[in-house]
């Protein structure tokens, strides 16, 4: 690794708010990657052996089934680490999908910022931006009527972009207009070179930032059409669909609700604080 990267990982680790965001996604993922390997139950498999819980619910947490059964006597342990690597990899490829075409776009709509690229981009980007991100997925999931990973990935990724668009646009703005690029600009650099050797580099944490940002974002969208039942389809263990399942026993059975609505939540994978490295040392 290079002085300037070792400069990027260093601050990002000490900055308090990356180190705990990337703690708690490290648990995830280990818990996502080992959970089914470790708990050995089958996420799909019904145990009938079991009695059910007071009230007629589905039976309790025991030292067989730690966080008890849903309603068709599955472990919801075992379900819940298959969701969560259902639920990541829909996340992660969404995530990179959208990140990657916002960048794009936005590196050449603010590389030629008041030319009709731009004028194009933005007109378009502001109408996306119009509509509301969970309403707007929503109404696709149940317009394709029938979804599989890849499909909802695709949809979240092409769908998720245009706010991406936005900020690196006007990040790039900002680092054109800089001492360094009008200096290579004077000297004849051509477009290609001037993207990918000075204004890209400078992008680097603000596209960490929002990756990390649209992460979470990607999550809560894939539990959201997950519980609106336009998501992956049964019987797929996803952390939306376990709220779906468990609601009705919300009263008789709190522990099937607990586990897939924390673990759900926008905040678990918290956006990375990257300060910002100065240009100097990026092109050392």
């Amino acid at each position: 690794m290079s002085r300037a990267g070792r400069a990027f990982a260093s601050k990002v680790w000490r900055h308090p708010g990356s180190r705990t965001g990337l703690i708690l996604l490290g648990t995830v993922v280990a818990f996502a990657c080992l959970g089914p390997w470790l708990i050995g139950a089958d996420p799909n498999l019904s145990d009938f052996s079991l009695n059910r819980g007071p009230l007629g619910g589905p039976p309790g947490p025991s030292s067989t089934h730690l966080l008890g059964s849903d309603a068709l006597f599955r472990d919801v342990l075992a379900r819940l680490a298959a969701g969560a690597r259902m639920s990541l990899a829909i996340a992660l490829g969404a995530t990179v999908l959208a990140t990657a075409i916002g960048s794009v776009v936005g590196v050449l709509s603010g590389y030629f910022a008041g030319r009709w690229p731009d004028r194009l981009v933005t007109g378009f980007v502001d109408v996306a931006l119009a509509f509301p991100f969970l309403l707007l997925i929503t109404a696709i999931g149940v317009a394709l009527a029938q979804t599989d990973a890849v499909t909802v990935a695709l949809v979240l990724g092409l769908t998720g972009w245009p706010g991406v668009a936005r900020i690196v646009r006007a990040k790039t703005c900002t680092v054109t207009a800089s001492n360094f690029v009008h200096c290579a600009r004077a000297l004849g650099v051509n477009h290609r070179r001037m993207v990918l050797r000075h204004i890209v580099p400078g992008l680097r944490g603000t596209l960490l930032v929002l990756a990390s940002q649209m992460a979470a974002s990607m999550l809560l969208a894939e539990a959201v059409l997950g519980y609106l039942t336009v998501g992956v389809p049964p019987p797929q263990a996803s952390w939306g669909r376990m709220l779906h399942e468990a609601e009705h026993f919300i009263g008789v059975a709190p522990w099937l609700v607990a586990p897939p609505a924390v673990v759900s939540r926008r905040r678990l994978l918290r956006p990375i604080n990257v300060p910002t490295v100065p240009a100097a040392a990026r092109r050392r």
